[in-house]
């Protein structure tokens, strides 16, 4: 098979150390082996590079367990060709595996052209990309609130969400403020009537007859007011990351 890198270097990392095997291939198809061991430590890897550097070795290939490879990346992508492999393309045969036999395999894979590099976009969109992620999953959280909001409310004999098209829109909130006060589960009709807006009002007399009668403790209460507290508290740190994000986007 044709060499495609001279010399190259198969690195396979775990959390508290890395591997690495330089290849070189000086003469005819028959390569020499390097290897050494260092830490994840950022004195060792910069020790690791200068190491690179020191045998001409400007080509690295390795797999991307978890996150332990992005601190070695990061060190090294300013200076080196670093290509990021899916662990499926560099998996080992079977019963040949160990941290030495694993980085020279990562190598002679690499060193013959048979491992496609993961795409891994530079740094800034790197950073962007852990905001975007971030907000993906808290407003997952948001979600998951809501549901456990509007449950708690049901198993408290209140039926309003059967009633208003959104539960946390202003006149919603208001009759659930309102009854959370309320320290024997009593309605006033008119007052009730009073925080509906716009809308709602027609629908009065479904809004009275979907709460009246719950059933709520004060434990229950105590509940409900901290699932809503967290959802405020996610709302306003998602705002906070939409800020950072524009403000990213806009250095870009």
């Amino acid at each position: 098979m044709k060499v495609v890198y001279q010399t190259c270097c198969g690195v396979d990392v775990h959390k508290s150390f890395l591997v690495a095997t330089i290849i070189k291939t000086t003469s005819g198809v028959q390569p020499s082996y390097q290897k050494k061991r260092f830490s994840t430590f950022n004195n060792s890897i910069l020790e690791f590079k200068k190491w690179l550097l020191d045998n001409s070795c400007r080509d690295v290939c390795m797999e991307s367990t978890g996150k332990y490879w992005i601190p070695v990346f990061n060190l090294l992508e300013d200076e080196l060709n670093v290509t990021i492999a899916n662990p499926k393309w560099v998996k080992a045969v079977k019963g040949n595996k160990d941290d030495t036999k694993d980085s020279k395999w990562i190598g002679d894979l690499f060193r013959l052209g048979l491992v496609p590099g993961s795409y891994i976009p530079c740094k800034p969109i790197r950073i962007l990309r852990e905001f975007t992620r971030y907000r993906y999953k808290l407003t997952s959280c948001r979600s998951s609130e809501k549901n456990r909001f509007q449950n708690a409310l049901t198993v408290c004999n209140v039926a309003l969400d059967s009633v208003v098209s959104d539960i946390f829109g202003k006149s919603a909130t208001s009759v659930i403020d309102y009854l959370l006060k309320q320290p024997d589960n009593s309605i006033n009709h008119e007052e009730i009537s009073s925080r509906l807006l716009r809308s709602l009002k027609k629908k009065s007399e479904s809004v009275i007859e979907s709460i009246e009668g719950y059933q709520m403790t004060d434990a229950q209460k105590y509940r409900i007011r901290l699932v809503h507290a967290h959802m405020d508290y996610i709302t306003s740190t998602i705002s906070d990351i939409d800020s950072m994000i524009d403000s990213l986007v806009g250095t870009l």
